[in-house]
């Protein structure tokens, strides 16, 4: 099983809590049979690793009927009791350091129990958890795009490792807003997303290295951490790659995963995370003002696209960035220009000319007023050239496709490009002539504006004449989701059904259902649409 991924094969356990006895033991034997290796090592610290890549083998993979870690970890604990091979006994000593509160308190029992009956211990059992943090440490780049998190153990003295935790902010930003850009401000998260993790014994040198690094490079920086802050920064960043489907991590974290938490855990407790500043509608405009009126800004010719195209820029950092507006990188500005841009804002012709041009200001600007070294500024701009070239293949008007840009502008007031499927979805009858049921007179549904919800009433009405209030109501309370986008989950599920030959009608059908029963339960609404998406195709 692929530490990464968040669907099942057809072979992993518990697929619709239906596999077959002897598959789920074939897995489990695998696992007693990787468990063998413990028995030939010495280090508490490499006992502590196979342990994690074994409960790494499930991390990631979501089930329809209950939580992995309690179907998959714990009768994992269970199958190693009823083995009561020392290869058994070593896996349920590291799970009872390394597994979940409810798994570790399984596998202590269970280990104890193995032991009266004379099972032999592993040589490292005494040892295996009984390790204490020296020092935190973070190589940081001066962009602020990504931190390399050090932090150094050792049991009683000896066997000193250090642990690396790649901590990133783009990709965070990405995955995991506090909500629209084009929304007023709120306080966003305050730390990134854990990507990668590794383990090094070479603590000394590792050090030098990263120390050497941030003398030698005008890029990047060492520093020492404080040890409590250090865990409350990996406890966010690792909660948010467990929160998020498909996380973006590299293909090996899962490996990693259990030993990281286990390591983190330690650090002592009382660090608090850096609340990042608020940027309300009048300080966003202030920003944006000062700017305009730089020098940097000067040679902007057209004002009205260069002030639409800041206030983005402004938009983008405060909602996607953790509340930084000002930080400018080559990363930042090839994700705002290729990926944000292209799938969130509908930009007018001189506005898709303007915004490259506008970027480049901004980078000087901003980059002079944070202090970024010009070796920064110049690979920031470098990057953004590049990516100029490809703004106009990546971004895509809507009237390109043949769409009617009144139609479209009735779609999207807000301007929210990404909103424009699903919102058609919602509502694919714009155009026509609807007589009201019971009513006099003809309504021009052109005229109409969708997102007024007495419009929107109309509209509904004209497709589906001659339901009563209770169904039209229903899909009111659908349309009114699908068009904020609220959950995510329900364009998402909307898409995959779509994907697997459902028609449209009966897709709308089965979100109502969902609503009526778990609407008023946001939790339990993302988990029945996470396991309506993966509905077979209808026959």
């Amino acid at each position: 099983m692929s530490p990464r991924s968040r669907h099942r094969s057809s072979g992993d356990p518990g697929r619709d809590g239906s596999t077959p006895p002897d598959e789920v033991s074939a897995i489990f034997d695998g696992m007693l049979r990787h468990a063998r290796e413990l028995l030939a090592v010495r280090s508490p610290l490499d006992a502590e690793l196979i342990v994690s890549e074994i409960l790494g083998s499930w991390w990631g993979h979501r089930l329809p009927d209950g939580d992995v870690e309690e179907v998959i970890g714990e009768a994992l604990v269970d199958y190693a009791r009823a083995a009561a091979t020392p290869a058994a006994l070593a896996l349920l000593t590291g799970m009872a350091y390394m597994g979940t509160p409810r798994q570790a308190a399984k596998a202590e029992r269970a280990a104890l129990e193995l032991m009266e009956n004379g099972v032999a211990r592993p040589g490292w059992a005494d040892r295996v958890g009984m390790v204490a943090p020296e020092g935190c440490y973070v190589s940081r780049d001066v962009f602020g795009d990504q931190d390399s998190i050090i932090c150094t153990y050792s049991y009683g003295g000896t066997d000193g490792h250090a642990l690396v935790v790649l901590v990133d902010r783009n990709k965070a930003g990405a995955v995991q807003s506090t909500g629209d850009a084009l929304a007023p401000a709120g306080r966003p998260p305050a730390s990134g997303m854990v990507r990668d993790a590794w383990v090094s014994s070479r603590v000394d040198k590792l050090l030098d290295h990263c120390r050497r690094e941030g003398r030698d490079n005008p890029l990047m920086r060492f520093e020492q951490l404080d040890p409590r802050d250090t865990k409350a920064l990996l406890w966010s960043a690792l909660d948010l790659t467990d929160e998020t489907d498909d996380p973006p991590v590299n293909e090996n974290f899962g490996t990693y995963h259990a030993f990281v938490r286990a390591r983190v855990d330690i650090l002592p407790p009382g660090g608090r995370l850096p609340q990042p500043p608020v940027y309300g509608p009048d300080r966003r405009a202030t920003i944006a003002a000062r700017f305009l009126a730089s020098d940097e800004a000067e040679g902007l010719s057209d004002r009205s696209a260069a002030s639409r195209c800041a206030d983005l820029i402004i938009d983008y950092g405060c909602a996607y960035d953790f509340g930084r507006p000002l930080r400018v990188s080559p990363v930042k500005s090839e994700m705002f220009l290729l990926d944000w841009l292209p799938r969130k804002v509908l930009l007018s012709p001189a506005e898709q000319e303007a915004v490259p041009h506008v970027l480049g200001a901004w980078v000087r600007w901003a980059g002079k007023r944070t202090g970024l070294p010009e070796e920064g500024v110049r690979a920031t701009l470098d990057a953004l050239w590049d990516a100029t070239a490809k703004f106009a293949e990546a971004y895509r008007d809507p009237s390109a496709f043949g769409l009617d840009r009144a139609l479209v502008d009735r779609l999207l007031p807000d301007g929210d490009l990404e909103a424009l499927p699903r919102r058609a979805f919602a509502l694919p009858f714009l155009s026509g002539t609807h007589r009201r049921s019971g009513r006099h007179g003809v309504i021009d549904l052109s005229t109409l504006d969708p997102a007024d919800p007495d419009d929107r009433r109309v509209i509904l009405e004209f497709e589906h004449p001659g339901a009563d209030e209770e169904h039209l109501e229903a899909h009111e309370r659908l349309t009114e989701r699908l068009w904020k986008g609220e959950p995510p989950q329900l364009w998402e599920t909307a898409q995959a059904l779509l994907d697997v030959g459902y028609e449209r009608h009966e897709i709308l059908h089965r979100l109502i259902d969902l609503l009526d029963h778990r609407g008023d339960d946001p939790e339990a609404l993302r988990e029945a649409l996470r396991v309506l998406r993966h509905e077979p195709p209808p026959e």
